[in-house]
C-alpha cells in the first residue's frame, strides 16, 4: 500500500482543520479510503485532536470501518458489528485498520 501525506490548511466553519492524509486506492477485492484530519479540539467523547474515517469497501458494502464522531467517540465496524476502539495515534490507527482488513481477507 502506498501512503500519501498531504498537509492542506482548511479554514471551513465552524472549525479550522488540517487534512493530514487522504488515500483512496484498490485493495484486495475492494478499495480503501483513509481520511485523517488534525482538529483544534477533540470531538467529545474522544480525547484526542483528530477526526478520522477509514473504510474498506467490497461490492459496495463496508466490511471494515474506523471513525469517530461527536457523541459516539472512537469506534470501528467489522462487517455488521460496531465495537469500541482505543485510539492511540494516527499511525496505530492505520496499522489496526490494515490488520483488520487482512484478517477479513484471510478469513480470520
Amino acid at each position: 500500500m502506498v501512503l500519501y501525506t498531504i498537509d492542506i490548511p482548511c479554514n471551513t466553519e465552524p472549525m479550522p482543520a488540517t487534512k493530514l492524509i487522504h488515500i483512496k486506492e484498490s485493495h484486495g477485492d475492494g478499495f480503501i479510503e483513509i481520511v485523517i484530519w488534525k482538529i483544534p479540539n477533540p470531538l467529545l467523547p474522544s480525547e484526542h485532536s483528530f477526526k478520522y474515517s477509514l473504510v474498506y469497501i467490497v461490492d459496495g458494502k463496508r466490511v471494515v470501518g474506523y471513525d469517530n464522531e461527536r457523541g459516539k467517540g472512537d469506534h470501528k465496524h467489522l462487517n455488521d458489528e460496531e465495537l469500541e476502539y482505543d485510539f492511540v495515534s494516527p499511525a496505530q490507527l492505520m496499522s489496526d485498520f490494515m490488520a483488520d482488513i487482512e484478517g477479513v481477507i484471510d478469513g480470520k
